[in-house]
């Protein structure tokens, strides 16, 4: 993680470098008198977090924070506890009151992680909506399969039929590639040779699944996981 530490008072930059050397996963970047500083350090380097003085002169950082991108996060430090209420409402990961102890900023940091963490989640959910189909090489062409359209998926040696719908396509490609480009909550390995479409399924018993009248066999090795998962649905 960059960050950049910005405050007036070079006795309050000490205090904060010399927390944030004792994390081994926090480098600090610069560290600046100003928020004209921080300005120009910001388009140099990529920082993603700032430890940001409010009470500066010229330009306090609440007003600095106003002109930061969304992608850049700030903590909040200052010696007024009356600046909370504004800090929080520009939506500032935390808010430190100085004197800063260690375990108040170790506090703070986990606190962006966690911040970081969902937000990666809401992007990744976002692209998983958005992902609907795949193209596979079959007939000399690439050829579009809707993950909507898929019934199941059976292997043979070195290609596989792409069962669906409509129609059943025909590829030089790996069950277990397959696989790894499906989305995993809607489908299922059920067998070294078959994947199907959970919402397709009709029927089942701890041996077989119903699919469109074809009965599939459930292997032993992936039989308590599969049952697991329709149980799961079932409930």
């Amino acid at each position: 993680m960059n960050c950049l530490i910005v405050d007036d008072e070079p006795i309050a930059r000490e205090i904060m470098r010399t927390h944030l050397q004792k994390l081994s996963n926090v480098k600090i970047v610069a560290e600046c008198s100003s928020a004209m500083e921080a300005f120009e350090q910001l388009h140099q380097t990529h920082i993603d977090l700032i430890f940001l003085d409010i009470n500066m002169p010229d330009i306090t950082g609440l007003s600095f924070m106003k002109s930061l991108s969304k992608e850049v996060k700030v903590i909040f430090t200052t010696a007024y506890r009356e600046y909370a209420v504004d800090g929080f409402d520009l939506e500032a990961v935390d808010y430190l009151l100085k004197p800063i102890s260690f375990e108040r900023l170790l506090q703070a940091v986990s606190r962006y992680y966690k911040v970081e963490t969902k937000n990666d989640e809401r992007v990744s959910a976002i692209k998983e909506e958005e992902r609907d189909h795949f193209f596979v090489r079959a007939d000399r062409k690439m050829v579009r399969i809707n993950y909507a359209d898929i019934l199941f998926i059976e292997s043979y040696s070195d290609y596989v039929k792409i069962q669906t719908v409509a129609e059943t396509v025909v590829s030089r490609e790996n069950i277990s590639a397959m696989e790894n480009i499906l989305p995993a909550g809607d489908f299922i390995r059920i067998h070294r040779s078959f994947i199907v479409a959970k919402n397709k399924i009709e029927a089942y018993t701890h041996e077989i699944i119903e699919v469109k009248g074809r009965e599939l066999p459930i292997s032993r090795s992936y039989k308590e996981e599969v049952l697991l998962r329709l149980n799961q649905a079932g409930g």
